[in-house]
C-alpha cells in the first residue's frame, strides 16, 4: 500500500519536483523541438511549392490546351469543370487563376465566361489538404478527425457552387456587382507583395524554376510556346543603360535610341535542372516523387513532434485558447475572428493549400476542433483572393479593369458562400457532412480514396462529357439524376426524424439488397482484393486483423457520441489518468477505514 501512495505522490509532483538541472534540460529540449518543428514546417511548405512545379511540368501544357478551346468554355458547366481539372493538374489555384486573367486581358475570354472557371479553381485547390489527410490513415481516430477537418473545405466549396453557379447563370449578379465596384473606384495599378516567398524561394528556386509564360502562351494561342520548355534556363539579372552622348546627364533623360542603348545582362539560371537534358515530363515525374516523399516524411514527423509537445496540460491549455468562445453575449464574434485569422495567415503564406494543409495535422491530433477549423478554412478562401487582387493590380493600365474584376469575382464568390453557410449555426451543413464522412472513412479507410477519385476526377469528367454532348443530353441525363438524389436525401431525413410520415416500406432500406445501402459488403470485396494482392502471409494476416478491427470499431462508433469521437486525445488521456488517481485514492480511504 505504501508503494501505491508513492506512485500517486510521484504523479502529482512530477511537474514540480524537478531540480534546476532538470528544468534547464526541459527548456532546452522544448526549444530544440520548437526549432525542429519550424524547420519541418519550412520543408513542408517548400515541398508543396515543388509539388506544384512538378504538376505544372507534368500537366502544364495540357492545362494550356484545355483553356485554348473557347467554344467549350462558353458552357458554364464545362467552364466550371475545366477550372477544377486545370487546378488539379497544376495544383495551384493562383496559377490557373492567372491563366484566366491573362486570357481575359488578351480578349480571348469575356468576364462572364470566366466566372464559372474561377469557381472551379476554388474547388480544385481544396484537394491538397484532403490528400494530406490521407497520410494520417494509420490511426483511425486521428484519420477520422483529419479527414473531416480537410473535407469541410471541400463541402463548403461544392455547396457554394451548387447554389451560386445557377444563380450567376440566371442573374449574373457576380458580374454586375463587380462591374459596379470597378466603375465606382479609381483604381491604380500596383505590385503584388512577396511575403513568405522571400524565404522559400531561396530553396525552391535552387531546385527548379519554371517559365510561367509558356502555359499562358499556349492558352492564348502562341504557336511558339508549344515548342518551348517549361524549365527556365535563362534568368535576367539586371539592365544596364549606357550613354552615347556625354551631354545627356542620366538614363532618365534618354529620349532617343540614338542617344543611348540598353543592355540586358542575362545569365544562366542556377537551379539543379538547368543543364539536364531530360524532357519536362521526366523532370516533373522526378520532382513529383521526391516532393511527395519529402512532404509525407515532414508531415509524419510534424504529427509525431506535435504529439510529443502537445500532450497533457499543454494540450488542454492550447485547445482552450484555440477553441473557447468569447463570453456571452460576444460568443458569436469568435468565429468571425477565426475567419480573419485564416485570411491573414493565408495572405502571409500566399497559398490556401499551404495553410489548410498545415492545420490538418492539428485537427488530426485534436488540438483544433472541426468547428474552429471550419471558419479558418473559410478565411483561407478569402486570403487567397486578396493575393489575387494584389496580383491583378500589377497588370498594365489597359487590362487592369478586367483583371481586377475577375479577382473581385473570386472574392465576392467566397464572401457569398460564407453568408450562405456560416452566420446561422443551422446552416453550417459542411461541418455535419464532414463529420459523417470522417466517421465513414475511419471505419472503411478505402472509402477516402473513392471519395477523392469520384469528387475530383470522375464526377467532373462525367459532367464535362455531358456538357460536350449538348444541353439536351445534359438536361435529359442530369435532371433525373439530380431529382433521384434529392428524393434519396429527403427519404433519409424523414427516416431519421419523421419515420411516421413515410410508408412502412420506406421507413428503412431493408427492402433493397445490402450492397445498395451499406458499405460492409464492399468492404469485404476490398478485403479480398487486398488479400490477393498481398505477397506474404504476414500481409494477409494484417488484412484479416484490419477487417476484424473494422467490424469491432463500427460497433463502438455507434455507441459513442460525436463529441467523444472528435475530442482531443491528449485531454482524454489526461482525464483517464485523473480518474485512475481518484479510484486509487478511494481504495486508500477504504483500506484505512
Amino acid at each position: 500500500m505504501s508503494d501505491l501512495k508513492n506512485n500517486i505522490n510521484l504523479q502529482n509532483l512530477s511537474g514540480s519536483a524537478l531540480d534546476t538541472r532538470g528544468k534547464v534540460l526541459r527548456v532546452f529540449v522544448s526549444l530544440g523541438k520548437l526549432v525542429l518543428l519550424l524547420g519541418l514546417l519550412y520543408m513542408f511548405i517548400c515541398s508543396l511549392d515543388i509539388l506544384s512545379s512538378a504538376f505544372q511540368l507534368v500537366g502544364g501544357k495540357a492545362a494550356g490546351d484545355i483553356f485554348q478551346d473557347n467554344s467549350v468554355l462558353s458552357n458554364p458547366l464545362a467552364g466550371l469543370v475545366i477550372g477544377v481539372l486545370v487546378t488539379l493538374l497544376v495544383q495551384s489555384s493562383s496559377t490557373s487563376s492567372s491563366i484566366v486573367v491573362s486570357m481575359v486581358s488578351s480578349g480571348l475570354l469575356t468576364v462572364q465566361v470566366a466566372v464559372p472557371i474561377i469557381m472551379g479553381t476554388n474547388i480544385g485547390t481544396s484537394v491538397t489538404n484532403t490528400l494530406v489527410a490521407m497520410t494520417q490513415a494509420g490511426d483511425r481516430s486521428t484519420f477520422r478527425r483529419a479527414f473531416a477537418g480537410a473535407t469541410v473545405h471541400d463541402f463548403f466549396n461544392w455547396l457554394s457552387v451548387m447554389v451560386l453557379l445557377p444563380l450567376e447563370v440566371a442573374t449574373g449578379y457576380l458580374y454586375v456587382v463587380t462591374k459596379l465596384i470597378i466603375d465606382s473606384f479609381k483604381i491604380q495599378s500596383g505590385e503584388a507583395p512577396d511575403l513568405l516567398n522571400v524565404i522559400t524561394d531561396v530553396l525552391t528556386k535552387s531546385i527548379i524554376e519554371l517559365d510561367e509564360s509558356v502555359i499562358n502562351g499556349i492558352a492564348t494561342g502562341d504557336p511558339e510556346a508549344r515548342n518551348r520548355s517549361l524549365i527556365k534556363r535563362w534568368c535576367q539579372t539586371f539592365t544596364n543603360t549606357t550613354l552615347m552622348n556625354v551631354t545627356v546627364p542620366g538614363p532618365e533623360n534618354c529620349t532617343s535610341p540614338s542617344l543611348c542603348w540598353v543592355d540586358e545582362i542575362i545569365n544562366e539560371c542556377k537551379h539543379l535542372f538547368v543543364d539536364v537534358n531530360l524532357p519536362d515530363l521526366a523532370v516533373g515525374l522526378i520532382l513529383l516523387a521526391l516532393s511527395l516523399l519529402v512532404l509525407c516524411s515532414c508531415l509524419i514527423l510534424i504529427v509525431k513532434l506535435l504529439n510529443s509537445m502537445l500532450k497533457g496540460q499543454v494540450a488542454a491549455v492550447i485547445k482552450k485558447i484555440l477553441n473557447t468562445d468569447f463570453p456571452f453575449p460576444f460568443g458569436w464574434v469568435t468565429g468571425y475572428i477565426a475567419i480573419l485569422v485564416g485570411a491573414g495567415m493565408t495572405f502571409i503564406v500566399q497559398s490556401s493549400s499551404v495553410f489548410t494543409s498545415a492545420i490538418t495535422p492539428l485537427v488530426g491530433i485534436g488540438v483544433i476542433s472541426i468547428e474552429r477549423a471550419y471558419p479558418l478554412s473559410l478565411g483561407s478562401n478569402i486570403g487567397t483572393t486578396t493575393t489575387a487582387i494584389l496580383a491583378a493590380m500589377a497588370s498594365p493600365g489597359e487590362t487592369l479593369a478586367n483583371a481586377l474584376q475577375i479577382a473581385l469575382v473570386h472574392f465576392l464568390f467566397n464572401i457569398s458562400g460564407i453568408i450562405l453557410w456560416y452566420p446561422i449555426p443551422f446552416t453550417r451543413i459542411p461541418i455535419r457532412l464532414a463529420k459523417n464522412l470522417g466517421n465513414i472513412t475511419a471505419s472503411y479507410r478505402w472509402f477516402a480514396a473513392v471519395y477523392i477519385i469520384c469528387c475530383f476526377f470522375l464526377l467532373p469528367l462525367f459532367i464535362f462529357s455531358l456538357s460536350l454532348a449538348g444541353w439536351q443530353v445534359l438536361v435529359g441525363v442530369g435532371v433525373p439524376l439530380i431529382v433521384m438524389f434529392i428524393i434519396i436525401i429527403v427519404i433519409n431525413v424523414l427516416q431519421k426524424w419523421k419515420p411516421g410520415c413515410l410508408p412502412v416500406v420506406l421507413r428503412s432500406w431493408d427492402f433493397l439488397p445490402l450492397w445498395a445501402y451499406s458499405l460492409a459488403p464492399w468492404d469485404k470485396v476490398v478485403g479480398v482484393i487486398t488479400a490477393k494482392c498481398c505477397c506474404c502471409c504476414k500481409c494477409c494476416q494484417v488484412t484479416v486483423d484490419n477487417e476484424a478491427h473494422t467490424e469491432n470499431e463500427s460497433v463502438e462508433n455507434n455507441k459513442k457520441s460525436h463529441t467523444e469521437v472528435y475530442d482531443n486525445p491528449a485531454m482524454s488521456a489526461e482525464k483517464e489518468v485523473e480518474n485512475e488517481i481518484k479510484i486509487e485514492l478511494k481504495i486508500l480511504k477504504m483500506t484505512q477505514l
